[in-house]
């Protein structure tokens, strides 16, 4: 009731609500206790039950806290609004009295930087003026609203009135710190511009690379951007433009010389990996074909992701990987690794492919019929397999030594 007289009905709405929830709740908790006790034995599962509903109540507790605590300071505050309106108007009184401070300040700022460096403080005096005009009326309104006894009109203009001080305040503290902060923005950008012309001098002596070279070209034209001295500029602008500059140069700068501290693999290396790739692929290929149904799925997992990488091989190269003439130094190492990856993956997919082939093969020669598919042909087919896997790691081999 105390809380209601204070902020007004609907302010407490949320506290009533708990309040019927929470009775609502010990009501049946006190019920559950009296079934607990009566005459009729229960269940050890229905004891369990009730109990776990019972202690509840603890979240009833934790709502009632929480609900009481929120209006708890909204009471406070209320109780406080003749303090806080006359607080109002004094912060309105002195905030009033910089705002021709701040308006010649962005006159004075308007002769030195561009309009758009300038926009986001430009409206800033005539906006905070209005603030603050605001807020001096809604104190009126929570004053006149209070003493007609109606608290949450009342309580609504005072919240208003605190909010509309608070913003003039960041608007004119906006201003104050735009100047100092340009200032420093122009003296860093003076030493940025010196910094980067050294970096341009280094640049020229790194490895060359396309990289660099367009890295260089950015950072020339960023220079070149700069305004004449005595015009209007925005320093925030012209130092963002500089710092990506700087930034894409020390990066080129960094891949140039990463790549130049590793040898990059010949054209011809890269294409023997990707020749023995595709032909490793295609031995595999044509033993699942001849042994359908007899491969795990193990077999066919290495097969179906080397299959994957060899497609992805030729997305990365950006055209048919077997008919490739020219790749360029960057890619060539992924490239290469792409290619033995498939290679890899082909010739481990044949090994588990010749383990279930071999565990399929009925171990009596005499099972399927004297010289059959399981007697004299099963040599023939460990033979074959043997070949083709012998093939296989002899080509690995010397790819490694070509490599």
């Amino acid at each position: 009731m105390f809380a209601e007289a204070e902020l007004g009905h609907d302010s407490t709405a949320e506290l009533r609500m708990s309040l019927i929830a929470v009775r609502q709740h010990l009501g049946e908790a006190f019920q559950l206790n009296q079934l607990n006790h009566d005459e009729i034995p229960d269940t050890a599962e229905e004891l369990r039950a009730r109990n776990a509903r019972i202690v509840q109540r603890e979240w009833a507790e934790d709502v009632l806290d929480e609900r009481t605590s929120a209006l708890a300071e909204k009471v406070a505050r209320a109780r406080r609004a003749p303090e806080i309106i006359a607080g109002v108007r004094g912060d309105a009184a002195l905030l009033r009295s910089r705002v021709p401070h701040a308006r010649d300040t962005v006159e004075r700022l308007a002769a030195r930087y561009a309009p758009e460096a300038l926009a986001p403080v430009e409206p800033n005096p005539a906006e905070a003026e209005q603030l603050l005009g605001f807020a001096e009326h809604s104190a009126g309104v929570a004053e006149r609203r209070r003493q007609a006894g109606q608290r949450e009109q009342a309580n609504l203009a005072l919240e208003a009135s605190t909010e509309s001080v608070r913003r003039a305040a960041a608007l004119l503290d906006a201003v104050e710190t735009f100047e100092v902060e340009a200032l420093r923005a122009e003296s860093t950008l003076a030493a940025i511009v010196e910094d980067s012309r050294g970096d341009l001098d280094v640049a020229l002596k790194e490895p060359h690379s396309p990289g660099v070279a367009t890295a260089i070209a950015n950072l020339r034209a960023a220079l070149a951007s700069l305004p004449r001295a005595g015009a209007n500029t925005d320093p925030f602008a012209q130092l963002n433009s500089l710092r990506e500059a700087n930034a894409g140069l020390n990066a080129a700068i960094a891949a140039a010389r990463e790549r130049a501290a590793r040898p990059i693999p010949p054209l011809e290396h890269v294409r023997h990996a990707i020749d023995d790739a595709d032909r490793q692929l295609a031995v595999t290929r044509d033993v699942f074909n001849g042994y359908r149904g007899w491969i795990g799925a193990d077999a066919r997992t290495r097969l179906a992701e080397s299959e994957r990488i060899r497609i992805d091989l030729n997305r990365f190269l950006e055209m048919p990987a077997a008919a490739v003439t020219v790749i360029d130094e960057d890619h060539r190492e992924q490239a290469m690794a792409m290619a033995r990856r498939v290679a890899y993956l082909a010739g481990e997919a044949l090994l588990l492919a010749q383990r279930d082939i071999d565990a399929s093969r009925p171990q009596d020669p005499g099972q399927w019929g004297g010289q059959g598919w399981g007697g004299g042909r099963r040599s023939g087919g460990s033979d074959m397999m043997g070949g083709i896997l012998g093939g296989l790691v002899i080509g690995s081999i010397l790819d490694g030594f070509i490599d």
